[in-house]
């Protein structure tokens, strides 16, 4: 009897548990899935998490278990977008010796090819519309990613100026030149909704762009 209990749908903790936990593990994913809908559909300032927690299919105090607060939403959104491929970048950057700019080129086409994916390109979308009216929201991007980043990305470039492969410029501004039209180019068609006849094209900004600042970066020759 105690064996048919155990192995039944209903019976025992073998066949309930492991499904119980499993949902329990899903539930920061789908509050979050939830924030991001809502925030995209009505903004961030006019989202409740009450509404949140209604999207989810939770209790508000459920919702407040994983997330204590809204702004802890906006970081779990951003940690999530960015923190799986951060490490690997960050790694990359750091460990390069040499030229630097198939480095870069091969950073910015992945970037490219993952922003052209709605579900990839919503948090950005976010931070570029809502920064303004909410700028908790870029001063969790600026804590999260953009401080991380930005040396890192000088680290690169002063090191390839150090080694000849480059032409001596300025790092930290090159990285400014290096990621601004990206940047604008989305503020372009997310905000003033000017676009490319063909879309977004991002992969296409990024490929011009490249051949337009790997120009400029390329060193002097010796006479």
């Amino acid at each position: 009897m105690t064996a048919e209990i155990m192995n039944s749908p209903r019976g025992g903790r073998t066949a309930d548990g492991p499904k119980f936990r499993r949902r329990a593990d899903a539930r920061p994913d789908e509050v979050l899935d939830a924030a991001l809908a809502l925030f995209s559909e009505r903004g961030f300032s006019a989202t409740t998490v009450e509404q949140i927690a209604r999207r989810a299919g939770l209790s508000k105090g459920a919702v407040y278990l994983y997330f204590p607060s809204k702004q802890a939403l906006l970081v779990g959104l951003v940690r999530r977008a960015i923190l799986p491929a951060a490490g690997e970048v960050l790694e990359a950057l750091e460990g390069h010796r040499g030229d630097p700019r198939p480095l870069l080129r091969r950073l910015l086409t992945e970037l490219a090819a993952r922003l052209s994916r709605p579900d990839a390109l919503a948090v950005p979308k976010l931070i570029i519309r809502e920064a303004a009216l909410a700028p908790q929201i870029a001063a969790i991007y600026r804590e999260e990613v953009l401080e991380r980043a930005i040396p890192a990305l000088a680290g690169l470039i002063g090191q390839g100026i150090e080694g000849g492969h480059i032409r001596p410029v300025d790092p930290e501004l090159t990285v400014r030149s290096l990621m601004g039209p990206v940047v604008t180019h989305l503020i372009l068609a997310e905000v003033f909704g000017v676009r490319p006849a063909d879309g977004l094209a991002l992969e296409r900004l990024v490929e011009n762009h490249l051949e337009i600042l790997f120009a400029g970066l390329e060193p002097e020759a010796v006479t």
